[in-house]
């Protein structure tokens, strides 16, 4: 599919004005009351959160993901349900492994062929073994989508880092591609929405500190646009939101430069090009008016 600017959903805190542009921002996160839910599920989160999120991940990946989309990316796939969640538009869904050696469980494996089995016209599933922290398997800008759903608590637990995970998934996003994520609001003491939003670079690598005398070198945010809402009615603090990755992302200041230039060049020859058609329509109108008039005062002649 070819990449375009995808601006997030309206529904969204757009991060980079923090203006709340549609809905209401809710913080209102339910206390726990001394204590999560004595039914705890297998990821870890009590009954409530687990069901809301569960549902707030559907709803957002059904709703963010453009038509145009073609190949989507799951980190930390653990079972079916991303088959069910991403429209038929898309084509093709990748997968990678939270766990230690990132294969794929048997069951997972399973399951994600029995969504897709019952499912006219899912996607075709990559089955990948891959760590989420390590997309080896994948190229560079060659997906449309990358969903994270309730993935980097569950790679923590397993030793994986989830900020590399992010770091992996702008690599792999088309420019104007979209990150879209369901995630706990802090891991680690550290803030999800805060990292991916302040996201400089997408590799390992610190960039070197300016030398004496040295004016340092600006920086760009790897996703121009982070929208975001807090999701409400759960015990545990999660965040659900849509990064746009930028069409410049990781371009040096000179590179920018000279895509700026041509740019520029590109859009003065269609403008070239639009100005050379709007004559010619012109030009052929008063051929034909001439024309008429000639075949009018020959009728009349006769």
């Amino acid at each position: 599919a070819t990449a375009s600017a995808f601006a997030p959903s309206s529904s969204f805190v757009t991060r980079s004005s923090n203006v709340n542009v549609g809905a209401k921002n809710s913080r209102n996160v339910v206390s726990g009351g001394g204590g999560r839910s004595s039914l705890e599920l297998r990821m870890g989160l009590d009954i409530v959160t687990y069901l809301r999120t569960e549902f707030i991940s559907a709803a957002l990946v059904t709703n963010q993901t453009p038509k145009s989309a073609d190949v989507c990316l799951q980190l930390g796939t653990e079972d079916g349900r991303a088959v069910t969640f991403i429209p038929r538009t898309i084509n093709e869904l990748m997968t990678s492994s939270a766990e230690a050696d990132g294969t794929l469980s048997v069951a997972t494996r399973r399951q994600l062929k029995q969504q897709a089995d019952g499912r006219t016209g899912s996607a075709k599933v990559s089955y990948m073994d891959q760590r989420s922290d390590d997309l080896k398997l994948v190229k560079d800008e060659s997906v449309d989508i990358v969903i994270s759903l309730q993935a980097a608590a569950k790679m923590m637990e397993n030793g994986q880092d989830w900020k590399r995970g992010v770091r992996e998934a702008a690599r792999v996003l088309k420019p104007g591609g979209r990150l879209l994520f369901v995630e706990q609001t802090t891991l680690g003491g550290e803030s999800y929405l805060d990292y991916v939003d302040t996201l400089y670079s997408m590799t390992d690598e610190e960039p070197e500190a300016p030398k004496e005398g040295e004016e340092e070198t600006e920086r760009f945010p790897i996703f121009e646009e982070v929208g975001y809402d807090d999701v409400d009615k759960v015990f545990e603090a999660h965040v659900a939101g849509v990064a746009l990755k930028s069409m410049d992302a990781g371009m040096t200041p000179e590179e920018r430069m000279v895509k700026q230039v041509e740019d520029e060049k590109e859009r003065m020859a269609e403008l070239s090009i639009s100005a050379f058609e709007r004559g010619a329509k012109k030009r052929r109108k008063k051929r034909k008016k001439r024309t008429t008039e000639e075949m009018a005062e020959e009728a009349q002649a006769q």
